[in-house]
């Protein structure tokens, strides 16, 4: 960007104005017939002046006498004339301003509509910080010259007319206005050219700024507990400082510009009157033309400066173009099939075949190489490679892609039967939260297929999946609203009864009764007027009062007691609500509640049965429930006398488990 040429960005520019045009073509027409009758009114003043001074007040002056009649004429003309421009000032100004608002509002909305299309793994590979800035300061940047376009059209209109008007009084005067002009357009081309690098620069700082300051406030609780509190600052201070800069280096470009954009129509007044002065005594011209073709002069350069607001914001209109069409041509959309699930109350099967998945790089950054271990459909069984086989097995591109990070998942294969729980366990790493991801899709494998009753995912219609399951994520999330906002999400027939059924599967509606507005309690950001504990029974009940078919948790009651989560697990099995069950598992009274389980191990699957025949024939699976039953003890114990686990944000006994494991 910072290399295109003027021209280039010109063209840009006005194309990008264009599109603006065509999707607001009524508030354009408006604002630039505002405009067309401020500006031809403003020359009608200038001669209107004229003939006042040349009829009414130089024979005043030669008389002695001022004639009444023609004064007052005179002065319902001025009158007249400036309503007229009253009413032209009103429409540029409603037409534009509603122009530039709607449009901001437009995209604005279309940023965040593609945000929520747009699937998970696109948004991993970009910084929310970034994301926020083109919702916000680049679709503001990119429709900021529009508020001063339809001023510049008519100006140009304006000027025609002007000139024209001058070529009608007197040749020579229009030849000097016809000096003037280009050497205005010239002056306003060449700042444009200086001005394109600094507005774009300034653009992305915004960006930067914008992403640094949400990572370390939404970072907040890591900041201050590793004391980076001055590291952070610094770290924004920095970066913020170039934005100071690089607007100080617009402001000050603006600062060197405009006093010669306003200077040179006050240059071209004087010239106006000394030549005007030779030509008059010559009787080439009469009072009366020359105080017009003055004041006309005049009274352009205010209206002249639109054309130069119009130029000197292309080059932030078109590098926020730029960072918004980034999003809205986004490529990796995840379409749905026609496909609709039946409403039957009954639970839904899952069934993951041959499955493979790899990550994406980050935007930005270069992957690593990898080969292909193995093809698509090989058995998961099979012998592994001999010793010095120079293939990094860890190293492996998921089949059917070109994505070059290592895959997380390989060729994995398990069934949820229908009304049946499963329990995932494995070391960190293994894969338990994508399987998780995948089941719920966020993101589709990159091979193999996953079956949701007997449809692949993607032939289902967002509705139907929607309604078929529900992902409770390891991280709680409560939007700033009340409980009974974050429970029914304001889906329909979810009404008070249901919410605290669901709040009473989730064993939370002990906790949610003793707030002191009960239902009606706003929790704050993020929930932050809850313990871990508290958000992660929220949002479990969130995801049951839909009844979904298949319940996905992923981790989703590390933070609670053990106790409780128990309760939880066996309200949810004698429940009314018909559900199969994936979760992920860390402790041992969750596993055995399991009717099966998928133990995993660098993203495949190792071995699966009941809990017993595996804690009898899979090693690792023995000594991995081993080290979490050992870490929870442990934890218990100095936590002994303190609350169980509920009030505690951010632990969990998964989290000590998977730092023993």
């Amino acid at each position: 960007m910072a290399n295109r040429t003027s021209r280039d960005v010109l063209l840009r520019g006005l194309w990008v104005l264009g599109q603006g045009i065509r999707e607001q073509p009524g508030l354009f027409t408006v604002g630039v017939g505002g405009s067309v009758v401020f500006g031809l009114l403003t020359i009608a003043s200038a001669y209107v002046v004229g003939a006042i001074v040349g009829e009414v007040v130089v024979p005043s002056i030669e008389s002695g006498r001022v004639e009444t009649g023609l004064l007052g004429a005179g002065a319902a003309a001025l009158l007249a004339v400036s309503v007229v421009k009253v009413v032209g000032i009103f429409g540029r100004r409603l037409g534009a301003g509603f122009m530039q608002y709607r449009l901001q509002a437009s995209y604005r909305r279309r940023v965040t509509r593609r945000y929520l299309d747009l699937p998970m793994s696109w948004h991993q590979r970009h910084p929310t910080g970034t994301l926020l800035s083109n919702a916000n300061s680049d679709v503001e940047a990119t429709w900021f010259p529009v508020a001063p376009l339809p001023f510049a059209v008519g100006t140009v209109v304006m000027l025609v007319t002007a000139i024209a008007a001058l070529f009608a009084t007197d040749w020579v005067l229009a030849l000097v206005g016809l000096a003037v002009f280009p050497a205005l357009f010239a002056l306003n081309v060449v700042y444009s050219r200086r001005m394109a690098p600094r507005q774009v620069r300034a653009q992305q700082l915004r960006a930067e700024v914008s992403g640094i300051a949400h990572e370390s406030f939404d970072g907040a609780l890591v900041v201050k507990t590793m004391g980076r509190e001055a590291q952070e600052t610094a770290r924004f201070a920095g970066r913020a400082a170039e934005l100071r800069d690089a607007l100080i280096s617009v402001g000050r470009l603006r600062g060197l510009f405009d006093p010669l954009l306003e200077t040179l129509p006050s240059l071209g007044t004087l010239a106006v009157l000394l030549v005007g002065a030779a030509r008059l005594r010559q009787g080439a011209v009469s009072v009366a033309d020359l105080v017009s073709v003055a004041f006309l002069f005049t009274v352009l350069a205010f209206p002249v400066r639109a054309i130069g607001w119009v130029l000197a914001e292309l080059p932030r209109s078109v590098a926020g173009w730029d960072r918004v069409r980034h999003v809205l041509t986004a490529t990796g959309e995840m379409p749905y099939g026609d496909t609709e699930l039946p409403a039957a109350a009954t639970p839904a099967s899952l069934v993951f075949d041959r499955v493979w998945f790899s990550y994406r790089p980050p935007v930005g950054e270069p992957a690593a190489s990898a080969t292909a271990d193995r093809p698509a459909g090989t058995d998961q069984s099979a012998a592994p490679a001999p010793a010095d086989q120079s293939v990094d097995p860890t190293a492996v591109t998921a089949p059917g892609t070109d994505a070059a990070l290592p895959p997380v998942l390989r060729d994995v294969s398990f069934t949820v039967p229908a009304g049946r729980t499963v329990a995932l366990v494995g070391p960190t790493g293994a894969g338990k939260s994508t399987i998780a991801a995948l089941a719920a899709r966020l993101v589709d494998p990159t091979g193999g297929r996953v079956v949701l009753d007997g449809v692949e995912l993607p032939r289902l219609t967002a509705g139907s999946l929607a309604r078929t399951v529900s992902l409770v994520a390891q991280v709680p999330f409560a939007f700033d609203d009340t409980v009974r906002a974050n429970v029914t999400l304001d889906r329909p027939g979810l009404t008070d009864e249901v919410a605290w059924s669901a709040l009473r599967l989730a064993e939370a509606d002990g906790f949610v009764a003793a707030l002191d507005d009960g239902l009606d309690t706003v929790v704050g950001e993020r929930g932050t007027t809850l313990s871990g504990g508290q958000r992660q029974r929220l949002t479990l009940a969130r995801a049951l009062a839909g009844q979904p078919r298949l319940l996905v948790l992923d981790d989703a009651t590390s933070a609670v007691d053990p106790r409780v989560e128990a309760a939880i697990l066996a309200a949810l099995r004698n429940s009314e609500i018909a559900t199969s069950i994936l979760i992920v598992a860390y402790r041992r009274a969750t596993i055995a509640l399991a009717d099966e389980v998928v133990y995993l191990d660098q993203g495949r699957v190792v071995d699966h049965g009941t809990h017993q025949q595996l804690l009898a024939r899979c090693p690792g699976y023995n000594d991995l429930v081993t080290a979490y039953e050992q870490a929870e003890a442990e934890r218990e114990r100095t936590r002994s006398g303190t609350d169980g686990g509920d009030g505690d944000p951010g632990g969990g006994s998964a989290r000590a488990a998977e730092v023993v494991a």
